[in-house]
């Protein structure tokens, strides 16, 4: 436990120069998970088909297997229970990722926050806030919420 718990902080830690590149790829799917986490946890009920939206994420994001996506999501998930805030994993993602990457992050956000069939308000605020942290456009951030909508088939 101390381990995971010691690993944990240090894969939210800037990373070194000339450090380990799978341990820096292992800190940006942590933060990327924490991000659709919190999606999936801003609502009040837990739907089953917001826990696969951010599976679905993950695996088409970082080419994971079921198995890793699942191991993924949940440490990312007591992560999010355990953070004070979002800053250290979106400037990590901020860190490696251009803005189309951010792009097609935010509209996995909006599919996880439409899985369930309903928006509710704290997602939306937990999109806005995120969405902001990662210096997304506005007019970027709409348009990503309409494609998620559209796929989704929520009106």
């Amino acid at each position: 436990m101390l381990k995971t718990l010691k690993d944990l902080f240090d894969s939210l830690r800037p990373a070194a120069p000339g450090s380990d590149p799978q341990t820096s790829e292992h800190a940006l799917q942590l933060a990327t998970a924490v991000m659709l986490a919190e999606v999936m946890r801003a609502d009040t009920t837990f739907h089953p088909g917001e826990r696969e939206a951010v599976l679905s994420a993950l695996r088409d994001k970082f080419a994971l297997s079921d198995d890793e996506a699942a191991r993924l999501t949940e440490l990312a998930v007591s992560t999010a229970r355990q953070a004070t805030d979002l800053f250290s994993f979106t400037s990590r993602i901020n860190d490696h990722f251009e803005m189309p990457q951010k792009l097609i992050m935010v509209e996995h956000m909006w599919r996880v926050a439409y899985a369930d069939g309903h928006l509710s308000e704290h997602e939306r605020h937990v999109l806005w806030r995120i969405a902001d942290l990662l210096h997304v456009p506005q007019g970027a951030y709409v348009h990503a919420r309409m494609r998620a909508q559209q796929a989704s088939g929520v009106a």
